[in-house]
């Protein structure tokens, strides 16, 4: 058959537009995993960097493989644990809370005493020049709760100076500071709550939690606990 025939076939078109996706959609998956590997490392170097803003000193864990999953009110809340011969001294975890223009998501580090270690804000939108004023790069305020716990300063004073409490706030952005006060005294609460289970140590009850640290499986709480985890 002629060329000239085969081309007025019904089919010729769409065989050959049909052989071009293939060709495109088997050159986009070998593309796809060939950087996947490196998609990952990049992922988790960027993780290892925000978990040392937040978690002076050294361990001797994989924090990236030492996890343990809790339940939170917007999903499974991924708590990274350090150890120093073989035991839990500090946890990390997000915490996040509604800002101005939309949720600011914070990691914080917590020492097994429950005193922070450190809180640096990951993710947010807040109007340039105000708000953002919660990055260390542009003000030293972050660096506030440095220290601080539960009971330093007291429950009540656990907030910004506006509302009563000992942390400042920004001129013409109370809201921003306020939402990360917030979701970081949320997060000390659900520290508190679930100390037990986040240091690796044993718990009477029902129910279990994902852990990749250690070898044997813990009861997990049936209810949701800490603001916007």
């Amino acid at each position: 058959m002629k060329l000239e025939q085969l081309r007025e076939k019904l089919g010729y078109p769409g065989a050959v537009l049909g052989g071009i996706g293939l060709l495109t959609s088997g050159a986009l998956a070998l593309a796809d995993r060939a950087t996947l590997d490196d998609i990952q490392a990049a992922q988790d170097l960027d993780m290892k960097q925000s978990l040392t803003q937040v978690l002076p000193g050294k361990y001797e864990n994989d924090l990236l493989k030492d996890t343990v999953v809790m339940p939170g009110p917007e999903g499974g809340v991924t708590v990274y644990r350090a150890r120093q011969a073989g035991r839990v001294v500090a946890v990390v975890f997000k915490v996040q809370a509604r800002g101005y223009a939309g949720p600011v998501v914070s990691m914080m580090g917590v020492d097994r005493d429950g005193k922070l270690l450190g809180v640096r804000v990951i993710k947010h939108r807040e109007t340039p020049g105000l708000g953002d004023k919660i990055e260390p790069a542009k003000s030293e305020w972050i660096h506030g709760f440095e220290g601080r716990s539960l009971g330093n300063p007291v429950a009540e004073k656990f907030a910004v100076k506006k509302d009563g409490g000992v942390f400042d706030q920004f001129a013409g952005a109370t809201i921003t500071p306020r939402a990360v006060v917030k979701s970081v005294k949320g997060g000390l609460a659900f520290f508190a709550k679930e100390k037990p289970q986040l240091l690796d140590e044993p718990l009477v009850g029902a129910g279990r939690v994902r852990d990749s640290g250690g070898s044997r499986a813990r009861p997990a709480p049936t209810a949701n606990h800490g603001a916007s985890l």
